[in-house]
């Protein structure tokens, strides 16, 4: 079976697709989609379709961006020097790493996620 090699992209509707590239451009360093294509780093990607009533993010989203970083308290300080409001789960999975929680300027679920040490 032929299998695909991985994300391509990710697009999403936004009210103002501008100013929502430059907040994930600024506030995350994902290069805006108008400029040039975002070069990510190898490493783990979760597919995981989540129950209908799953509590994970709000009942009004119907999907969640996760992405991984190699510092969370580095980004989330980052994050909070910005104004942006995160929330760290404090329960560290020895399995699964660390997660954090925040919403961009248009309310879209975003996880953050520190993979354990290999």
């Amino acid at each position: 079976m032929e299998k695909v090699l991985g994300l391509g992209g990710v697009f999403i509707r936004a009210k103002n697709p501008v100013i929502l590239s430059d907040w994930y451009r600024d506030k995350l360093g994902v290069d805006s989609p108008n400029q040039q294509v975002w070069h990510q780093s190898a490493g783990p990607c979760v597919f995981a379709p989540f129950p209908e009533k799953s509590e994970e993010f709000s009942a009004k989203k119907q999907w969640m961006l996760n992405f991984r970083v190699a510092d969370l308290d580095a980004m989330v300080a980052q994050l909070r020097e910005h104004g942006v409001d995160v929330a760290i789960n404090d329960e560290e999975d020895p399995t699964l790493g660390r997660f954090a929680r925040l919403t961009d300027p248009e309310d879209n679920p975003i996880e953050l996620w520190e993979p354990p040490a290999a």
